[in-house]
């Protein structure tokens, strides 16, 4: 694993429980604030689901992803709401609110 995954997943397991962080916001936090891309493609692999909490990461707009690999769109705001994660009427996280 190189240096960048690692602290992607890092960053990510010490997302809290009922927030969110965007791909941008990682990518900045582990050091490389142009590597929303490779956010998305370490969180695709990741290597401990269920450990490692890639469904509070989400689009900047709070917007979640339609290739969300552990079980597509309708899981992860489900995982997202049983986590007391806010959403807007348009489908949208509360960035707001639940925005870290």
């Amino acid at each position: 694993m190189n240096e960048l995954s690692r602290r992607i997943y890092e960053i990510t397991e010490a997302i809290p429980i009922g927030h969110v962080m965007s791909y941008g916001r990682v990518a900045e936090m582990a050091g490389n604030k142009k590597a929303a891309r490779a956010v998305g493609f370490a969180l695709h692999r990741n290597p401990r689901p269920g450990e490692i909490p890639c469904h509070r990461v989400v689009f900047k707009d709070g917007s979640l992803s339609p290739g969300f690999a552990f079980g597509g769109i309708d899981v992860q705001r489900e995982m997202l709401l049983s986590e007391g994660v806010i959403f807007l009427p348009d489908g949208r996280v509360c960035m707001k609110s639940c925005g870290i």
